[in-house]
């Protein structure tokens, strides 16, 4: 996809200037954002299998389902351990430390991702609400039992709970599963506070609960930026349409913010 370089410096300059004055702020964030990390960005679980059959001849759908995970645990764990590599193989990038160093800097920032890599847990965001998840923390399907874990290496295939022995599963949303009402809710809490700008960043925008807050946005006339080199259904309604990469978008607003102040590392 050919595109300009570098992002505008006038339409930079006034998302800088509306961070400037927002007091509240929430970030959608997809797979986009992980990608300037090297991770490819399919739907957020790693982008290995677009387009193609897994190797046990089945949509990654169907191999990533909550239904295979009870049928057939072997093959979800299979999947999740290539995902869970792919991403111990990476780390955040500058988009993510922005995130964080704006949540510092501003009075309220709320990131809302769909990743399950926890790259902006990693890069310093607290105040974030992680829809599907993440890799890192593990649970019991039986009993209470619930683990923390850097990564999948020494684990066995398909672990089970060291009270119960019954299965272990990643604390995400597989297909074919419903959303945590937990996150769901601290979303829809922070909404009815309010928000003065609203920031969608490399997601496709094709689920419905990751374009509402934009189209609630809009509807309240409050201001929306997309971040996102591609096109999606949002990208004609947007108040700023910024057709690049998270990192160098990102970066460029945080120059613009801080211009005598280095990237945050």
């Amino acid at each position: 996809m050919s595109h300009s370089p570098s992002p505008s410096d006038e339409q930079i300059a006034q998302i800088a200037a509306l961070l400037r004055t927002s007091r509240r702020v929430l970030a959608i964030t997809g797979a986009g954002i992980s990608a300037d990390s090297g991770l490819p960005t399919y739907r957020g679980v790693g982008g290995l299998y677009e387009g193609e059959l897994t190797s046990d001849g089945m949509p990654i759908e169907d191999a990533l389902s909550g239904d295979m995970l009870a049928r057939r645990p072997e093959i979800t764990w299979k999947y999740l351990i290539q995902i869970e590599r792919t991403c111990r193989q990476a780390a955040p990038n500058p988009a993510h430390r922005v995130l964080a160093a704006l949540e510092r800097k501003l009075p309220y920032l709320l990131v809302f991702t769909q990743n399950i890599d926890g790259f902006h847990r990693d890069a310093g965001t607290r105040n974030l609400v992680e829809v599907h998840g993440t890799l890192h923390r593990l649970r019991c399907v039986r009993c209470s039992y619930r683990a923390s874990v850097p990564s999948y290496e020494d684990l066995a295939i398909p672990p089970s709970c060291p009270r119960c022995f019954s299965a272990l599963r990643p604390d995400v949303v597989l297909f074919g599963e419903a959303l945590p009402i937990k996150a769901m809710t601290t979303l829809a809490d922070a909404m009815d506070e309010g928000f003065d700008l609203v920031l969608s960043i490399g997601t496709s925008s094709v689920f419905p609960y990751i374009a509402e807050p934009v189209l609630w946005a809009l509807a309240n006339g409050i201001p929306t930026v997309e971040i996102n080199p591609g096109q999606t259904p949002l990208s004609p309604l947007v108040d700023y349409p910024v057709k690049h990469g998270a990192a160098a978008a990102l970066g460029a607003i945080w120059q613009a913010l801080e211009p005598d102040a280095p990237l945050p590392a």
